[in-house]
């Protein structure tokens, strides 16, 4: 198990790291002023730049769309990746070595470890590409242009070929420098009867890699009849590197294009990978010798949400049996946020799409993405064309109701009000039910069991995750000037959602603090968020419809009819900036005042780098909050909350 990376090794690392140097790599800066450069800005579309950044304090922000932070929040929103591997590669960069803490049996785990295991992989990946240009490798490259993958797809996605013997590559990497410990501690070799031997043998391969573009293990294609490892494909054993149940293969390839595009495809194999990256379909992505979970969702869904908003749909190809349609049923029931944009593609036959490919050529699959259909549409089908009449083509009064016993608790789970009850109407005309009321009392009925067997919260859940319908009930003053930004802001998202965009989206929900507020922004997030381009009555019904509470419904109502105070309409795009602005800025306010109490609970004497590092944040957000300050003046009548 990894260790944590201590506090003062990544104060080291931001204070050592230059952040307009990393910048510069995705942005052309130019100078702005004293002590600022800026730029167009990588995160939206934008034709003057907005985009600051601070060298002096080490931040960056958008005056945009809101983006802002330190370098690490830069290089994961950029690269698509988590803290840790942030502050693992800035590490990596400066040549600075991280002294871990904890993580199991050892106390502390240098920086080296991981970086001679990186070493090793991409050594490893080297050799093995090399070999399947051998002499020894036909077979294997006969297995690639039999499927349609000719050099320069080989190259694009890394193959690779592991040669007969039984400690060639394990020569190889001890001849380079590596220890046996090392590469096994890769998944590279193992100990065989007569010392270390190479972990793969006469495999087609396939390098796997992480967000970052470091080659973490590999996946290895059985090609001949008396191969005696078990599996037709076998992938690295876990290490500190290569965990199967959070990577995905194709992902580096694939993330830029997700994140752009708003849609992931799901695919079960590498060549399933390679023909639909090579057909045009450059959001595929498989999970590499394990089943896909939740974790593999969650690295989507990192690359699919915008601001924390959900944005984009889910694509699951398979081939039509249980087992397929389960796992992507479970799916579509596991996160909430998305089971209205969870999709399913099946190929024709039972192939899969790299036979599709070899048969009916790249536009086959492209046209097969563009025929997706929800994912419950498609396992309510299944589940009716079990039962119907095979003369007939209809369902007999029983069979109707094996469907009900079959949907109705899965249409049930579904959180999202409007969502489930517009299956629940789809359920009613599909299965040819005669009373549709019938059928939304029995879904709600279920849905009330649900929740209520889930009604004790934990002691200290988000309060965002507990703003439901009773708590929102309780409604806010609106003349309390402590929420004075917050209601103002929400009723510019409301009323103008094409002027406050996606400046109110990157608006962070902590905020919002009366559960009232924290329910409305919710809804609108679940709605698709202020730049979802939904306007007027369209989008006001659609936050509405998401909510049974008949309060919360009159207050989204009150607060779109509620007058804005400014003079003129050419003043509206100013005063949404300035109350965006005075909302965040009470936010930082207020974690301004959290940071100071516990600066003074910490001994600059007895723990100095802890100290140090409050102060330094106390620092940057003080910056923050002044910047964000001066962008809100063009609201003057209505000074931020502290």
């Amino acid at each position: 198990m990894t260790g944590r990376i201590p506090a003062r090794d990544i104060t080291a690392i931001r204070e050592r790291v230059r952040i307009e140097d990393v910048v510069s790599e995705y942005v052309t800066l130019k100078n702005a002023g004293p002590q600022s450069i800026r730029g167009l800005c990588p995160f939206h579309d934008e034709k003057s730049p907005s985009f600051h950044v601070r060298p002096h304090l080490g931040l960056f922000h958008c005056f945009g769309c809101g983006e802002g932070g330190d370098v690490y929040a830069f290089l994961q929103k950029i690269e698509h990746i988590g803290f840790v591997e942030a502050v693992e590669q800035l590490a990596d960069r400066l040549g600075y070595r991280i002294d871990y803490e904890g993580g199991g049996t050892s106390v502390q785990r240098d920086r080296g470890t991981r970086s001679r295991l990186v070493a090793a992989n991409a050594a490893a990946h080297e050799f093995y590409m090399e070999r399947l240009r051998g002499p020894d490798a036909t077979v294997a490259r006969k297995y690639l242009t039999d499927r349609h993958f000719d050099e320069a797809a080989w190259t694009q996605f890394g193959c690779g070929y592991a040669p007969d013997g039984w400690d060639i590559l394990t020569k190889h990497l001890l001849n380079r420098g590596f220890d046996f410990k090392e590469l096994e501690a890769a998944g590279l070799s193992k100990q065989g009867r007569r010392g270390p031997i190479d972990r793969f043998h006469r495999r087609l391969l396939w390098p796997i890699r992480n967000l970052g573009g470091d080659v973490i293990g590999f996946g290895a294609r059985k090609l001949f009849d008396d191969d005696t490892m078990p599996g037709k494909y076998v992938n690295t054993p876990e290490t500190l590197l290569y965990k199967k149940s959070q990577v995905l293969f194709g992902l580096d390839h694939a993330k830029r294009e997700i994140a752009k595009s708003h849609q992931a495809v799901v695919v079960e194999g590498y060549t399933d990978v390679m023909a639909m990256h090579l057909a045009g379909v450059k959001t595929a992505v498989a999970a590499c010798g394990t089943a896909f979970g939740d974790d593999h969702f969650s690295a989507l869904r990192r690359l699919l949400m915008d601001d924390n908003f959900w944005r984009g749909e889910i694509i699951f190809t398979f081939d039509g049996d249980a087992a397929g349609q389960a796992a992507a049923l479970k799916a579509f029931l596991g996160d909430q946020k998305v089971s209205g944009q969870t999709y399913v593609v099946v190929t024709p036959d039972g192939e899969d799409p790299c036979e599709l490919r070899q048969r009916a050529g790249d536009a086959a699959l492209r046209d097969l993405v563009a025929r997706r259909e929800p994912l419950f549409d498609f396992a309510l089908r299944q589940e009716i064309a079990k039962r119907e009449d095979t003369r007939t083509r209809a369902l007999t009064y029983d069979s109707q109701v094996e469907v009900m016993r079959w949907a109705v608790p899965i249409v049930a789970q579904i959180k999202d009000h409007g969502l489930r009850k517009r299956y629940a109407t789809q359920l009613a005309e599909w299965t040819g039910w005669q009373d549709p009321q019938l059928v939304y009392r029995r879904v709600d009925e279920e849905a009330r069991k649900i929740r209520g067997a889930a009604a004790a919260p934990p002691a200290r859940a988000n309060r965002n995750e507990q703003a439901g319908p009773s708590q929102a009930a309780a409604r806010p003053d609106p003349r309390d000037p402590v929420l004075r930004s917050q209601r103002q802001a929400l009723a510019a998202g409301l009323q103008y959602p094409e002027i406050a965009g996606p400046a109110f989206d990157a608006l962070e929900a902590d905020a919002f603090t009366h559960p009232a507020y924290i329910a409305v922004r919710r809804l609108m997030a679940e709605a698709g968020g202020v730049a979802a381009g939904l306007s007027g009555a369209d989008w006001i019904h659609a936050i509405g419809d998401r909510s049974d509470d008949l309060t919360l419904r009159a207050m989204i109502s009150e607060l779109a009819s509620e007058p804005l105070p400014v003079k003129t309409t050419n003043d509206i795009p100013r005063f949404i900036t300035g109350v965006l602005a005075n909302a965040q800025a009470a936010l930082v306010g207020r974690q301004i005042a959290e940071l100071k109490s516990r600066l003074h609970r910490v001994s600059s004497v007895d723990d100095p780098d802890t100290y140090m590092a409050l102060f330094g944040d106390l620092v940057a957000l003080e910056q923050y909050r002044k910047s964000l300050l001066a962008q809100a003046m063009g609201n003057d009548s209505h000074p931020a909350a502290g």
